[in-house]
C-alpha cells in the first residue's frame, strides 16, 4: 500500500475557526476552567504526583482498564491512537493478503486491497485514514429513523473477502449515541465472524453521568476478544494540551503500532508526567468535570426543548447532539451562526448536510452566553 494525505476537509475547516469564534459550540471538550496558557494545565495546578515514582503512565492505564501492560500503547493523543490503531490493523491484514494471493497479477492485488467499514453517519478523519493509507473504504449505515442505533447485522453484510476492520464511535460521533458493551462485544464476533476486527474509539465512552463501572466511568469494550480501543485525556478531562492519548488491544497489534510509532513524533516527558499526576487524581477530577456534563446536558436539553424549529434527540447524559432545523439545511444555520461569532460544526463532515452538531465543552457560564447567542440567530433566521 502507497500513503497519500490529502487534506481532510473537516479539519481544515475547523482548524482557524475555534480561536477566531467569540462562542464556541463546536468543542466537545469538558473544560472545567478555562486555561491561563501555563505550562502546567489550571486543572492539575497543586494536585500531588503518584507516591511510586516507578509507575509508569502504561501501568497505571493497565489498572485502569483490568488488562495486561503489553495490551496497553501510549500515543501523542486519541488521533495519533486512531492512526496507529489503523496501520496495525491495514498492516496485519495486508499481510495476510499477500499470503493469499501470491499468484495473483499486480492488478487484481490492487482490487483486492485491505477493506475498512466506517459507520455513516461518522467523523471525517476516520474514514480519511484508512483511505490515505491504500485501504479500500466502505460505508455501513447507523440509520437515523433508529435513533443512529450500531447494528451488527450491518458488518457482514458489507464486509468483503477483504475485510480488516470496521470502526465504530462510542458515543457516537456525531449523534451522541451510547452503546452498551454487550452491543460492542456482538458487533466484535460478528467482525471476528467476518474476518476482521473492531476498532473503538471511546473518547466520548465516560460522558455518562452518574458514573458507571467503565475505566472512567462509562461503558469501554476494552479487553473484548477481537477489539482495539482508543481513547484520550482530551474530551473528558479537558486536558487537550498534553496530547496523551492511547491504544488497548492485543499483544501483536500493539507491537505493530509500537514499531509504526517510531516513524512519528513521540510523546514529550513533561505530557507523560502530567498524564501520570491526572490518572493519580482521576477520582476528583472526574468529580468536577462530570459535574460540568450534567449541568451542560440540562442546559442543551432545555435549549433544545424550547425550539419546535429544531430536531434531535439528546441523549442521557451529553453534551454533543446532531441536529436539523425544519425550514433550513446545515449549511444555512452554520453560516448564519457563524456570522453573529458562533460557530457550530456542518453536517456536510458527517455525512448529512441538511444538520449541524451542537456541542457544550466550555464552562456553564461560557456555554449560557452561547446559546444566548445561538438562539438569537435562529429566531433571526424564521422571523
Amino acid at each position: 500500500m502507497t500513503a497519500t494525505f490529502p487534506p481532510i476537509p473537516y479539519l481544515e475547516w475547523i482548524r482557524r475557526r475555534v480561536d477566531e469564534a467569540t462562542y464556541d459550540l463546536a468543542t466537545s471538550d469538558l473544560r472545567v476552567t478555562s486555561d491561563d496558557g501555563g505550562v502546567v494545565p489550571t486543572v492539575l495546578e497543586g494536585l500531588p504526583d503518584p507516591e511510586d515514582e516507578t509507575e509508569t503512565l502504561e501501568q497505571q492505564l493497565a489498572i485502569r482498564y483490568d488488562v495486561p501492560e503489553s495490551r496497553v500503547l501510549v500515543t501523542a493523543g486519541a488521533s495519533s491512537a486512531n492512526y496507529l490503531a489503523a496501520c496495525a490493523l491495514l498492516d496485519r491484514a495486508a499481510h495476510d493478503l499477500e499470503e493469499a494471493e501470491d499468484d495473483q497479477a499486480d492488478d487484481e492485488q490492487r482490487t483486492n486491497r485491505p477493506q475498512v467499514l466506517v459507520e455513516k453517519p461518522g467523523y471525517e478523519p476516520l474514514s480519511a485514514v484508512p483511505e490515505a493509507l491504500g485501504a479500500r473504504v466502505d460505508r455501513y449505515v447507523r440509520p437515523p429513523e433508529y435513533d443512529y442505533d450500531i447494528e451488527p447485522r450491518r458488518i457482514p453484510a458489507a464486509a468483503s473477502e477483504s475485510f480488516a476492520y470496521a470502526i465504530v464511535t462510542n458515543r457516537h460521533n456525531p449523534s451522541g449515541r451510547l452503546a452498551s458493551r454487550v452491543e460492542l462485544a456482538e458487533m466484535a464476533r460478528v467482525a471476528a465472524d467476518s474476518g476482521g476486527h473492531l476498532l473503538v474509539d471511546e473518547v466520548y465512552a465516560p460522558y455518562v453521568a452518574p458514573a458507571q463501572d467503565g475505566p472512567f466511568g462509562g461503558v469501554s469494550a476494552a479487553g473484548l476478544p477481537n477489539v482495539v480501543t482508543t481513547g484520550s485525556l482530551t474530551k473528558f478531562h479537558g486536558l487537550g494540551g498534553l496530547r496523551i492519548g492511547w491504544m488497548i488491544a492485543g499483544p501483536e497489534l500493539v507491537e505493530r503500532a509500537r514499531s509504526v510509532s517510531m516513524y512519528n513524533p513521540s510523546v514529550a516527558d513533561p505530557s507523560r508526567k502530567l498524564a501520570r499526576r491526572a490518572l493519580h487524581n482521576g477520582e476528583k477530577i472526574a468529580t468536577a468535570a462530570r459535574d460540568q456534563l450534567s449541568k451542560n446536558h440540562d442546559r442543551l436539553a432545555s435549549f433544545v426543548a424550547d425550539r419546535p424549529t429544531l430536531s434531535g434527540r439528546i441523549h442521557s447524559g451529553g453534551t454533543f447532539a446532531f441536529l436539523s432545523h425544519d425550514e433550513l439545511d446545515g449549511d444555512e444555520v452554520v453560516d448564519a451562526a457563524w456570522e453573529a461569532g458562533v460557530l457550530v460544526v456542518p453536517g456536510r463532515f458527517f455525512d448529512d448536510p441538511e444538520s449541524f452538531r451542537i456541542a457544550l465543552g466550555g464552562t456553564p457560564d461560557e456555554m449560557d452566553a452561547a446559546l444566548d447567542a445561538f438562539g438569537n440567530v435562529l429566531d433571526d433566521l424564521v422571523n
